[in-house]
């Protein structure tokens, strides 16, 4: 199966505030905190993306270890946890929004993450504009999840839940299908169901990374979720409590079962640690069932455990939650340039950094000699993480200071 890299999740979040006492209404630091863990998270995966070995698949029980199966098991909440906050986000804009005007906002936001994935992204990715290959990943589901929320808004939010309950639960049904044998049905396979090329010829490669099923559910049952937002303190967590505890115990039942909920069943290892890392191994692209339940469900907790205060050790995560998409961009942009300053220090030369990789080495082909080890990558993604706070301060700040419309974009 081939590995493509897995950009957890980035615009700038739609406004998170609900109802305050009073009549007014004021952010909601749990999901502004909560987004910002995560995008912390997401920037360990492309260190090791960029400074590991990205030739090596980190969940093929085969060759990898238990540290390097974990640094890439714990930040498979990413993704999913920003899809559904920023449905969460779209409902709560309902407070100071019609419905057609949050319609109008998502479409148009869809249309430019889109339009971003394939330019700008695409550039800070490769730092080339050759196109020979171009991954459309998380911008790509985004935008397009959010394309399909701006219709689904104006269903009743019950209708949404069930149908996005209805889609995740039931879309590995399709997992033991062979695509459809036309052109046109396996373009239409791939852009739902399966990793695969939109566009291939000679020289020039578009990889559809992230399938949009179900990604545009979790994002739609984010938006249905918002509505546990509005609701008094104490009935709102303890949905959150039973919610999260039932999707995990859910997702353990189902696991041990062995029968369905993902395209890949859980075996007797070498050892007891391995067997516990394939019990874990779910497939994220596209998210099975059970990827979603263990993701989403512990999500759900740390919304509960978070609906009070941040302690103040977690302020900083609050920052970068506050400004998802100039962190996604910038964190993308500061790790490329440090490895084209370690190429250039060790090669003489930036061409490896600089070229179209190949489609199991996204997003660098790293020549013999590259990845650093496991230690030398969680140093690196700490670098780059303490040098990308400031700057999401000074934007942060910056936000709250305008009120300029484009910044909802950014």
């Amino acid at each position: 199966m081939t590995t493509v890299a897995s950009p957890a999740s980035p615009p700038r979040s739609l406004e998170t505030r609900a109802a305050a006492p009073g009549g007014g209404s004021r952010r909601l630091d749990s999901v502004d905190l909560l987004r910002g863990i995560v995008m912390i998270l997401m920037a360990l995966d492309h260190t090791r993306d960029y400074v590991g070995n990205a030739a090596l698949n980190p969940t093929n029980l085969a060759t990898t270890t238990v540290a390097l199966f974990l640094t890439r098991w714990i930040t498979h909440f990413c993704a999913p946890t920003f899809s559904l906050l920023t449905g969460v986000g779209a409902f709560l804009m309902l407070r100071r929004k019609t419905k057609r005007e949050v319609s109008w906002f998502l479409l148009t936001r869809g249309i430019w993450l889109i339009v971003l994935e394939a330019t700008v992204m695409r550039f800070l990715w490769q730092f080339n504009v050759d196109y020979h290959v171009t991954f459309l990943i998380v911008l790509w589901a985004l935008g397009w999840s959010m394309i399909v929320l701006s219709a689904l808004v104006f269903l009743p939010t019950s209708a949404i839940a069930t149908i996005s309950i209805a889609t995740i639960a039931l879309h590995n049904l399709f997992d033991g299908m062979s695509p459809p044998a036309t052109a046109g049905g396996r373009l239409i396979w791939f852009i739902l169901h399966r990793p695969g090329p939109l566009y291939a010829r000679e020289g020039m490669m578009w990889f559809l990374g992230y399938p949009l099923v179900p990604w545009i559910a979790i994002m739609s049952l984010g938006f249905a979720l918002g509505v546990v937002f509005t609701w008094p303190t104490e009935r709102r967590r303890a949905f959150l409590t039973r919610a999260g505890l039932g999707c995990i115990a859910a997702f353990v039942v189902l696991r041990t079962l062995n029968v369905y909920g993902d395209p890949f069943r859980w075996s007797v290892q070498k050892s007891i640690a391995f067997t516990i890392l394939s019990f874990m191994n779910v497939n994220k692209t596209p998210p099975s069932l059970l990827f979603v339940l263990i993701t989403v469900g512990p999500a759900l907790l740390f919304l509960r455990w978070a609906d009070s205060p941040a302690p103040r050790i977690l302020k900083p995560a609050l920052t970068i939650g506050r400004v998802p998409m100039f962190y996604y961009a910038a964190h993308v942009l500061v790790l490329h340039l440090l490895v084209t300053v370690e190429a250039l220090a060790r090669y003489g030369s930036a061409s490896i950094v600089t070229q179209s990789p190949t489609l199991d080495r996204f997003p660098i082909t790293e020549p013999p000699g590259w990845p650093a080890s496991l230690p030398v990558v969680y140093g690196a993604w700490a670098l780059v993480v303490l040098l990308l706070y400031p700057l999401c301060r000074r934007y942060a700040r910056y936000k709250r200071e305008h009120d300029y419309a484009w910044l909802s974009y950014l």
